[in-house]
């Protein structure tokens, strides 16, 4: 029975890779067309497992299958993708809790809610979870002024008010728990060599703006001497970012953007916008190496004789798993025949946002070489059959 659903699932990830704002590679940002068709055709499989589905305001696809009266577990995972990614971060987990639900349909003593969530990764508006946000409560209605880089604000792009967000936070009164499953997105599995992995705990997350802002110049007129370069003084800092990161175990920063204005071959760089995304499983070491790194960066700057902005765009917390979840993703694949394998996230994942509305966990699933957001992504048909065989374990042995 795995099996046949492990096919399905599949299939389905491939069908949904087909949603794409680019021709010939994938790429699935917030409030897009090809979110939304993405997100038609979840809501589609959703119905055919016996589901009533709806969109909320962010653009959340929901789909809810009822049980007794023991209240509601809430499972998903997002629909968004970095550019040019992978066919599995995210949609995996939505799909696999599908293909639960309609086998299981009828049988559970509770209901069970899924979440597609329209946002994740942030790669449309530098802030990431919108979707997860909104469902726990948690959305900032300053962010529905935010532009990407066409000058889009979130507000036009979906097109309703803060009240219409906030209306849609989920109680969380009937709440059993959230679990989310997903590829793992690093090695530890494969070297551990089992198809999943309990998750014990999802790293800190900082993502900041910085913006160093200089003069441009001509490149064959300006001595070097009385030269502004922002370019160059963003590439020290990059280089102490990296030097930072490398000094202290367990934390991990990278600067994934840079924008370089004007942006010509022949013109002294004036202003350059980067990203900076840091991250540690221990909240305290990760403001430390934040705080450290803006000093860094106001230490460039200074000696450079350039102006610094440093925008915080997003502060996620650490946060630990729920143990009662936790550990009954740990019964279920131990009953398996799996050996239970616990890792920390260093990846952020909505289940750390969904935890501040309901108890949450996380099971992950191998990926080939821990490739992820990247085309090469990639899962075992037998390791995807292994995590829906632990999922309808634990969803028919959650019942206390």
């Amino acid at each position: 029975m795995p099996d046949d659903l492990a096919t399905t699932v599949l299939e389905r990830c491939d069908a949904l890779a087909a949603f794409s704002e680019e021709d010939g590679r994938l790429t699935r940002r917030f409030a897009t067309d090809a979110l939304r068709m993405a997100g038609d055709a979840v809501e589609g499989w959703m119905r055919e497992a016996g589901m009533t589905t709806r969109r909320d305001a962010i653009g959340n696809v929901i789909g809810r299958m009822e049980g007794g009266d023991g209240g509601t577990l809430l499972m998903g995972s997002h629909l968004d993708t970095v550019r040019d990614a992978g066919r599995y971060d995210g949609p995996l987990g939505v799909l696999i809790a599908i293909a639960c639900a309609e086998r299981l349909r009828g049988t559970l003593p509770y209901a069970l809610e899924i979440y597609g969530f329209a946002d994740e990764e942030g790669v449309r508006y530098g802030t990431a979870y919108l979707g997860s946000s909104v469902v726990a409560g948690r959305f900032d209605p300053a962010l529905l002024q935010r532009r990407d880089a066409d000058g889009i604000a979130i507000a036009e792009a979906i097109g309703v008010e803060a009240a219409a967000l906030a209306a849609a936070a989920r109680a969380p009164a009937d709440l059993r728990g959230y679990v989310e499953v997903h590829i793992e997105q690093g090695p530890l599995l494969e070297q551990e060599d089992v198809p999943v992995g309990i998750v014990d705990a999802i790293a800190g997350q900082t993502r900041a703006a910085v913006t160093f802002t200089g003069a441009a110049g001509h490149a064959g007129t300006v001595p070097m001497d009385l030269r502004h370069d922002a370019l160059t003084a963003a590439a020290e800092w990059i280089l102490a970012v990296e030097a930072r990161a490398r000094a202290k175990e367990g934390l991990v920063a990278t600067v994934g953007e840079a924008r370089v204005e004007p942006g010509a071959g022949n013109v002294i760089p004036g202003r350059v916008r980067l990203s900076l995304d840091v991250r540690h499983a221990d909240d305290a070491a990760r403001e430390h190496a934040v705080e450290r790194l803006r000093g860094r960066a106001d230490d460039v700057a200074s000696s450079r004789d350039l102006a610094l902005e440093w925008d915080v765009l997003q502060e996620t917390p650490a946060v630990q798993c729920a143990p009662p979840l936790r550990d009954a993703l740990a019964a279920a694949v131990r009953d398996g025949g799996h050996r239970v394998v616990h890792l920390t996230s260093g990846a952020g994942h909505d289940a750390a946002i969904m935890a501040s509305l309901t108890p949450a966990a996380m099971l992950f699933v191998r990926c080939a070489g821990g490739i992820s957001h990247h085309p090469s992504e990639s899962v075992d048909h037998a390791d995807v059959a292994a995590a829906i065989a632990v999922v309808m374990r634990f969803l028919e042995a959650h019942r206390g």
